[in-house]
């Protein structure tokens, strides 16, 4: 199950979701987006856990709670829409 991190700290590094998540379960794969000119981090991540029981722990779990001074979100991600590529002007 993929899951939306939002609200994150600036400063917080994928290590840091590592150990919060692996607290939970097994992290199959997460990254922190950033921005593709800085490197800044943008405040939200997508992690990524096999077992949807683990991750709906989670989410039950770590959703609005303070990590590193922010109140994060944790949720089920959405697919990413696809752009129509007859409405690309």
């Amino acid at each position: 199950m993929n899951m939306y991190v939002s609200n994150l700290s600036f400063n917080t590094s994928e290590n840091d979701l590592q150990k919060l998540f692996s607290e939970y379960g097994t992290v199959s794969s997460l990254k922190i987006i950033t921005d593709r000119q800085t490197g800044q981090s943008r405040g939200f991540a997508f992690v990524e856990m096999d077992i949807d029981e683990e991750a709906n722990n989670a989410i039950e779990k770590l959703n609005n709670k303070e990590v590193q001074g922010r109140q994060i979100a944790v949720s089920v991600a959405r697919e990413k829409a696809k752009k129509d590529p007859r409405n690309n002007w």
